[in-house]
């Protein structure tokens, strides 16, 4: 009977250790899926970028040295998520946004540039998928957060480091995200 017990208690255990690994790598899987969603809307806003730029460009006196910044941080960008470094993705995309919002805050001087339907249409296609980048960064870094906990948590962490579940990292914003706008500033140049 002893030997029984024993018996059934080792199952138990080992039943609830199947359990665990298995929730460990849903959310695992989960963050990848939140971070696949991320990334398909960063590429179809960074293969806007490029016809926003071409649509200013066809204005002359529209500020060159704002359009330059905009494709070389789009590149700079492109890299970044090539070596999925969500850091440097966090620091860029904060960059190319503050860079996008200078081109619409700077298209308002330009009344042609305004009026012109592909511009408007660009505008606000990078609107909406900023927006949705926007909700995607939020459910990616809930997912990061339940991953994270879950893998520091008791009897997790024991499954976890048997089986080496790494944290991952979060989305973070920058600082100069993050602070209003200045638009005087952006018409002082």
């Amino acid at each position: 009977m002893p030997m029984f017990l024993f018996m059934a208690a080792l199952a138990v255990l080992f039943f609830y250790g199947v359990m665990l690994y298995n929730s460990l790598v849903r959310l695992k899987h989960e963050v990848t899926r939140c971070w696949a969603n991320i990334d398909v809307l960063l590429k179809q806003r960074h293969d806007e970028l490029p016809k926003l730029v071409d649509v200013c460009r066809h204005y002359s006196q529209f500020e060159q040295d704002t359009l330059t910044r905009v494709m070389e941080a789009r590149a700079m960008l492109s890299e970044a998520a090539r070596s999925a470094n969500v850091g440097r993705i966090g620091e860029l995309e904060g960059q190319l946004r503050g860079l996008t919002g200078q081109i619409f805050a700077v298209a308002e001087a330009y009344p042609a540039l305004k009026a012109d339907e592909q511009f408007s249409h660009l505008a606000q296609r990078i609107t909406q998928l900023e927006d949705g980048i926007a909700d995607r960064r939020e459910l990616y870094n809930e997912a990061v957060n339940l991953n994270n906990v879950r893998i520091e948590q008791f009897p997790d962490v024991i499954v976890a480091s048997l089986f080496s579940f790494r944290p991952a990292k979060p989305l973070r914003f920058s600082e100069a995200e993050k602070r209003d706008v200045d638009v005087r500033a952006l018409f002082q140049r």
